[in-house]
């Protein structure tokens, strides 16, 4: 019997939940809120330890990513005996990266996590006015 109806039974296979697993945005889900003072991010990560999880700004400060492994706890395909009905908790690695404004503080980012939920959060700064158009004069030149 193969793996995917060992996996599915007798239910036919549905491509759908298949491209959802596959799906960081979807297995990871992640809100961004911005507060005077920060740009604050959510996400739910269930059953990852902070261990398991790395929090990283990359591209020269420029983006925050979130990444880590949902190790296949449980599921062992060489376990002949056990006879799975359903598989549907996202298994594997998962990637998500976010362009961070040019007001976010990229070298003061603090992260916690608890009861697998991790905040990542990003302090504001002022950003500096790019300077007026200046209208320079032309000179004659003589001579």
């Amino acid at each position: 019997m193969s793996l995917i109806s060992q996996l599915c039974g007798d239910e036919i296979f549905d491509p759908f939940l298949s491209l959802i697993n596959k799906c960081p945005v979807i297995n990871t889900p992640t809100d961004w809120k911005e507060t005077p003072d920060a740009h604050i991010f959510v996400s739910d990560l269930p059953g990852l330890k902070k261990e398991e999880v790395t929090v990283e700004v990359v591209d020269e400060g420029k983006a925050l990513q979130i990444s880590g492994d949902r190790k296949n706890e449980g599921f062992n395909e060489d376990n002949k005996n056990d006879k799975w009905h359903r598989v549907e908790r996202c298994r594997g690695k998962f990637l998500r990266r976010f362009r961070l404004p040019e007001n976010a503080k990229s070298d003061e980012v603090k992260a916690c996590m608890e009861n697998g939920v991790l905040v990542v959060t990003v302090p504001k700064q002022e950003v500096k006015k790019k300077p007026e158009k200046k209208v320079i004069d032309i000179e004659e030149i003589k001579g």
